[in-house]
């Protein structure tokens, strides 16, 4: 590990008013695709996590700017859930060296803690029971917190539609390689706008709950249970059925019985027919515009551009078809 990181991991701690003197360890976290993410482990046991975003001056997506700022704010909705998550320990706020320093929550990602057959459909009940207590916590506004759109707007569509055309703006300022051209993804889009009027509530959505991010841990008696929702720095305040399709990423969340078994246990609705079936696909269409787009900026290496030519692709464009499809 560098030297510096180790007198970064220092700093950071006594501007949190932790001991800076107690750092035993530094390690990196790999799987996020966008912040430098480094574990800090102190002498007593007690176990951090740093995020460092990209340099300021790094290509990027329009709603990427103060990315920690959204992180700040899911750790606090979902403690105020009372969801297992991290919490957010100390917000370093100078421009030149932005970080943020959260508690660690327990347990693997859900990849590499494996499931059992037997396992599985439990954990998918409690993390529908999680999921439906976020939506729970309701926000000031529409749109991103972290104000990379501009401010929180009082009505979902004119957020929502600042999200699209920021997006399909990037996809054109990067020549992003879209199944369609970014003229007539934006119109297919614009003419499904009305049934995102339904939505009149802003409530905490995650909108990057993929297994990856989803700590499953297991007891010393071997009980698996979700050890906590991690990396909620794309949240927005929006629909809740928007964190539908991260959940069922690539799928279909209606597939998912145990998960939505637990999400109507817990107070949740998910109703998925008529509009609500339109904004469900405007939401995938989003989530793969941007999981497309981001390759340029991201300088992404040949595999993956691969893949989401040929797998992401497609998935938007069956989206886009849903969305111009009959309700």
């Amino acid at each position: 590990m560098k030297v510096d990181s180790w007198q970064r991991a220092r700093r950071v701690l006594a501007e949190a008013g932790l001991p800076s003197g107690a750092l035993a360890g530094v390690r990196p976290l790999t799987g996020g695709t966008y912040n430098t993410v480094e574990e800090l482990l102190l002498a007593d046991g007690s176990r951090y996590v740093l995020k460092i975003p990209p340099a300021p001056t790094a290509p990027g997506l329009r709603y990427e700017r103060n990315l920690l700022a959204a992180e700040a704010e899911f750790c606090a909705g979902a403690a105020e859930a009372r969801v297992p998550a991290p919490r957010a320990v100390f917000l370093g706020g100078d421009p030149r060296a932005p970080h943020l320093l959260l508690t660690a929550s327990p347990g693997l990602p859900w990849p590499q803690a494996a499931p059992a057959d037997g396992e599985r459909a439990e954990l998918r009940e409690e993390l529908g029971r999680q999921v439906a207590l976020l939506h729970r916590v309701t926000g000031p506004g529409f749109g991103y917190p972290s104000g990379a759109l501009g401010p929180l707007a009082s009505d979902w569509r004119t957020a929502f539609t600042a999200m699209t055309g920021a997006v399909l703006a990037d996809a054109r300022d990067y020549g992003a390689r879209l199944p369609r051209p970014v003229e007539e993804t934006a119109a297919v889009l614009h003419a499904a706008a009305g049934a995102l009027d339904e939505v009149t509530v802003p409530v905490l959505v995650h909108f990057d709950l993929w297994p990856g991010n989803i700590l499953v841990d297991r007891s010393a008696a071997g009980r698996a249970r979700i050890g906590g929702l991690i990396d909620g720095e794309r949240m927005f305040w929006g629909d809740p059925l928007a964190d539908f399709v991260s959940l069922a990423l690539l799928g279909d969340i209606r597939t998912d019985e145990a998960f939505l078994a637990g999400y109507a246990e817990a107070g949740g609705e998910a109703a998925l027919g008529g509009a609500a079936r339109v904004r469900l696909a405007l939401y995938r269409a989003y989530l793969y515009l941007i999981m497309l787009t981001e390759t340029v900026p991201r300088a992404a290496d040949a595999a993956h551009r691969r893949w989401v030519r040929d797998v992401v692709a497609p998935e938007l464009e069956a989206a886009l078809d849903e969305v111009a499809g009959p309700c």
